[in-house]
């Protein structure tokens, strides 16, 4: 935990709490650094899905080429916070509202998801190209794949996008046929620089390499056939963040060296990455007022005050949330104040439902109620992804430092 969030989250009264710390200068230092190990022909685009608050968007704008979007409502919010920065429109099921209100607003790649799409898209290009008097170039788009997972890497993900079937991507087997559509004129508004490919979060720095080149390789072949210029892959992102361990970080120095190898053999190639988890994790903390401490046949319980309908990262991926008690020394009610703790404690919220658990098997042998606990890597979805209204608890306060 930085000091300006331990101080912090320990100054807040009671009934501010429970409440999301975000520390806005270590968001910066994390992505200057990450920035800095990528080499020059490598796009850096933020995931808005991850963690979309304006204040982290507008705190990574120096860092980032841009921004990928999945839906037309993160259209519409990453446009007003960042009226002038590229967007990517990813993500399966685009409305043609949606994609209208894309191509309005000037976006500046489409991942296409699906031949439909592709139609829908193709079409809506033209006619808005028809519709105005100003001189725009064609609609740029990568065609996403579902691929296979390169030869001898079976990796165990946390969450699987790719590699097998999936509602995400195109079909390999339709490349050809897709690839004809932009070769025989089918789509004249839109122009294909590429191919995307995102299989998996979770993968280590030398797992995401052997993706990248093993797509980067699929794509020079397919484009080969065709005689199309290949100029551009998206490798997605889904960089590893291991949350048994809040000082562990993608190795990005390794995984820049090695784009660099990728990039030294193709001149004439451009690659984005587009991690969302891995940039914005470890910025928030989501901090909260221990309200009771007890043993049920044998087990000891935090209970705090919130729980997974504001914090839902560790009930979506099953893991236990880090976390770090600070002690609070004022007691100022007249009945007495519970105690307890032990080697093994699990940390609840305050819903109806055995599944509100943030964290088990923590070492906390001195609890108090009263106490403060500050769960980590609560940057990357987060408040973002929780059932708010499950029960109609007060909604957490939004804190952000070194802003």
């Amino acid at each position: 935990m930085t000091e300006p969030v331990h101080a912090f989250a320990q100054s807040l009264p009671a009934d501010a709490l429970p409440a999301y710390i975000y520390d806005l200068a270590a968001l910066r230092e994390h992505a200057r650094h990450t920035r800095s190990v990528l080499p020059d022909r490598v796009e850096l685009y933020y995931a808005a899905k991850a963690n979309p608050e304006q204040k982290i968007l507008t705190a990574l704008a120096a860092y980032v080429d841009g921004y990928e979007v999945s839906s037309g409502g993160e259209l519409a919010h990453v446009s007003a916070a960042l009226p002038d920065h590229p967007l990517a429109f990813g993500g399966p099921g685009k409305t043609p509202a949606e994609i209208e209100a894309a191509l309005a607003a000037g976006v500046d790649r489409f991942h296409v998801e699906s031949e439909h799409e592709l139609r829908v898209l193709g079409y809506l290009a033209a006619r808005s190209a028809r519709g105005t008097d100003v001189t725009q170039g064609p609609v740029r788009v990568l065609l996403r794949f579902n691929l296979a997972w390169p030869s001898g890497l079976t990796p165990s993900v946390a969450l699987a996008m790719g590699g097998g079937p999936s509602p995400f991507g195109l079909d390999p087997t339709q490349a050809d046929a897709m690839m004809r559509q932009f070769t025989d004129s089918s789509h004249p508004a839109l122009e294909l620089l590429g191919v995307h490919a995102h299989l998996g979060s979770g993968l280590a720095a030398p797992e995401q390499l052997a993706v990248a080149r093993s797509t980067v390789e699929w794509a020079e072949a397919l484009f080969a056939r065709h005689g199309v210029a290949l100029r551009e892959v998206n490798v997605g992102g889904g960089m590893h963040v291991d949350y048994t361990d809040p000082c562990a970080r993608f190795d990005w120095t390794e995984f820049g060296a090695g784009l660099a190898r990728v990039l030294a053999e193709r001149p004439n190639l451009r690659i984005r990455i587009e991690p969302g988890r891995a940039l914005t994790a470890y910025c928030g903390w989501y901090a909260a007022e221990l309200l009771d401490v007890k043993t049920s046949h044998g087990k000891h319980f935090a209970v705090v005050r919130g729980g997974t309908h504001h914090l839902r990262t560790p009930a979506a991926k099953g893991h236990d949330q880090p976390c770090t008690v600070l002690p609070v020394e004022d007691w100022p009610h007249p009945w007495p104040r519970p105690v307890g703790g032990g080697e093994s404690v699990t940390f609840v919220g305050q819903l109806c439902t055995p599944k509100d658990v943030l964290a088990r098997n923590v070492r906390a042998p001195e609890l108090r109620a009263g106490d403060r606990v500050a769960f980590a890597m609560a940057g990357a979805y987060a408040w973002n992804i929780s059932h708010h209204e499950f029960l109609m608890h007060p909604a957490p306060e939004v804190h952000f430092l070194g802003g």
